[in-house]
């Protein structure tokens, strides 16, 4: 008797693993290869587990700047990219690394400084003024220094305000991320631009604040990218569309709409396929 039970519990066991390797076999995933901002606002918690629960697909996500994002594209280590750097975006499609570019949602850089504001730009509306007055009053600015979306568009506003930086006593670079250079901003009480969506989720704020906004040069797009199977056959197509089918969708455009923290909408969606 006890012998009989024991060959059916043994069984019973060997189904269940069979089952178990046969449902890991089945998993789809894909990694998606994103910004900083994009995952430290919270956007990809909030959506992700919704295409999951709709398609079966777990994403992994790997978030450094979008200038390494587009990198991990083209070295084939990534089935899609989803990044804020127009040009460079643009670059990544003609060079064959993708084949074509979606727009999938917007928000908005700000500049951010301390409520003291010795630049004093405060209220104004005008980036390039802003930047000017304080590269004019070397205030401490805290820049990325990381090829992100936003450092790149930093970059470009100095440039239009005729104005070239370099690491020096006020214009510090710190090789990081969104929320840990708006930390080196906070320890520093220094000037800073950010995504608005990092920070509306940055809780360490210490005494800044947001100090110029509303230029329409401040605007911050976002593109979706399916690393291009043809140049690296091992990316998951089939998966990889399925997310940029669906984050483009009315439904994933609803649901990233409706991702908001204190009442405030963090991304507003505008695919066109």
């Amino acid at each position: 008797m006890k012998s009989s039970f024991n060959r059916i519990l043994v069984t019973a066991i060997a189904a269940l693993a069979l089952l178990g390797n046969s449902a890991y076999a089945q998993e789809k995933s894909i990694v998606l290869s994103s910004t900083t901002s994009t995952e430290q606002s919270g956007l990809f918690g909030f959506i992700l587990p919704i295409f999951k629960m709709k398609t079966g697909i777990d994403v992994k996500v790997v978030a450094v700047g979008t200038g390494q994002a587009l990198d991990i594209g083209r070295r084939g280590d990534a089935d899609v990219v989803f990044v804020h750097d127009k040009p460079a975006e643009e670059k990544f499609v003609s060079d064959g690394y993708a084949t074509k570019r979606i727009e999938v949602m917007y928000n908005d850089f700000v500049l951010i400084g301390p409520k003291s504001d010795p630049a004093k730009v405060a209220g104004g509306k005008d980036i390039k003024v802003a930047f000017q007055k304080v590269a004019a009053a070397q205030a401490p600015f805290v820049s990325r220094g990381d090829k992100s979306g936003t450092h790149a568009a930093e970059l470009r506003y100095w440039k239009d305000a005729g104005i070239t930086v370099a690491p020096s006593a006020w214009y510090k670079e710190t090789g990081s991320g969104m929320g840990p250079a708006l930390n080196t901003a906070s320890a520093m009480n220094g000037y800073i631009l950010a995504d608005r969506a990092t920070w509306l989720s940055f809780k360490n704020r210490g005494d800044l604040t947001i100090l110029v906004q509303g230029d329409p040069k401040l605007f911050n797009q976002y593109g979706v990218m399916l690393v291009n199977p043809a140049k690296f056959p091992h990316v998951k197509k089939a998966e990889g569309q399925a997310f940029i089918d669906w984050i483009t969708s009315k439904n994933g455009q609803d649901v990233i709409a409706s991702y908001q923290i204190g009442g405030e909408q963090l991304f507003f969606p505008n695919a066109k396929k």
